[in-house]
């Protein structure tokens, strides 16, 4: 495969929040502490009257946040994505999504991606107990080409969005001019015995296990999925269509992410599914983020191996 340039999606992300407050004053950013990591400080820096330091007192942040919704301000919440989702859970389930406000929570660092700090750092859960909110848009975007629409599209839907973005530098997947459509995937590559479903880290992993399979003599199909919630049911059928199987990869817990969400959207059509993903465990320190990556079975040898066991019981000809 290729080498695809990579870049910094918390970088990408940052300059996209600026242009996005430049051009609205109602948009203002909120920062448990860690506004270096989360790139909240181009707003810190740049428009210092747009910014609130809170501490680290995740809970308090969100409550405010609800606050200066109901005064018209679109509020982005930043924090490590295991502390966004996970510390305020209970302010965000009843001071955000149950009067659907207008707040939107930006979950960094999400996954293994921050290698070094360990379990309690590190996010397999987020998108579960966002996704299972009623109201919440849950996004990831997949590079830092698509992250600057992933944040208009998210500053314009009048309701909660989790926005989930990997720590590290990224290949890019997607085009300066391709649309970001919210609940529908994107097709990668063709292929016509078997589909990958990936997003994020997983996207360039799936690209790779695609190239692994063809000397095996099988088509893989590489789609993307940005949106975990809400799915576009049409959108997402047309994107499997016609494939004998599927396998899920991301970099989550197999419970309650991109594979539950798509078992979920298919009930009524089932196909083979594997999922691959993190099983039911919690992180640990590491030198570096692909060690970690091999140690969870999150590599583009375990897809690709996937996809041959999902597809050997259907005697692929």
């Amino acid at each position: 495969m290729e080498k695809k340039q990579e870049k910094n999606l918390r970088t990408a992300y940052g300059l996209a929040l600026l242009e996005l407050a430049r051009s609205n004053p109602n948009v203002v950013a909120l920062d448990a502490d860690l506004c270096g990591s989360t790139q909240s400080i181009q707003i810190e820096n740049n428009l210092p009257s747009q910014f609130f330091e809170m501490g680290i007192g995740e809970a308090n942040m969100v409550s405010a946040a609800a606050g200066l919704a109901l005064c018209g301000k679109i509020p982005f919440v930043h924090s490590f994505a295991v502390f966004a989702a996970g510390r305020p859970f209970d302010q965000i389930r009843q001071g955000v999504c149950l009067p659907n406000l207008n707040v939107k929570i930006v979950g960094s660092s999400a996954g293994l991606s921050d290698f070094g700090d360990g379990a309690t750092h590190q996010s397999f859960e987020d998108m579960a107990l966002m996704r299972v909110l009623p109201h919440m848009t849950v996004l990831a975007p997949v590079d830092a080409v698509e992250t600057p629409k992933v944040v208009r599209a998210a500053a314009v839907i009048e309701g909660p969005v989790y926005i989930r973005l990997n720590r590290n530098d990224l290949p890019i997947m997607t085009e300066d001019d391709a649309p970001f459509e919210v609940g529908k995937p994107l097709v990668l590559a063709k292929g016509k015995d078997v589909v990958l479903c990936v997003n994020g880290v997983t996207a360039g992993m799936g690209l790779k296990a695609r190239e692994i399979l063809e000397k095996r003599d099988i088509s893989a199909r590489v789609v993307n999925f940005s949106t975990i919630k809400p799915l576009d049911e049409v959108a997402v059928r047309s994107a499997l269509s016609g494939a004998r199987a599927l396998v899920t990869a991301e970099e989550h817990s197999v419970v309650g992410g991109l594979g539950s969400a798509i078992l979920e959207c298919l009930s009524k059509a089932p196909l083979p599914v594997v999922r691959v993903g993190i099983a039911d465990r919690y992180g640990q320190s590491a030198h570096n983020y692909d060690q970690l990556l091999e140690h969870y079975d999150l590599t583009a040898e375990v897809i690709a191996k996937a996809a041959e066991e999902v597809l050997d019981p259907l005697a692929l000809s």
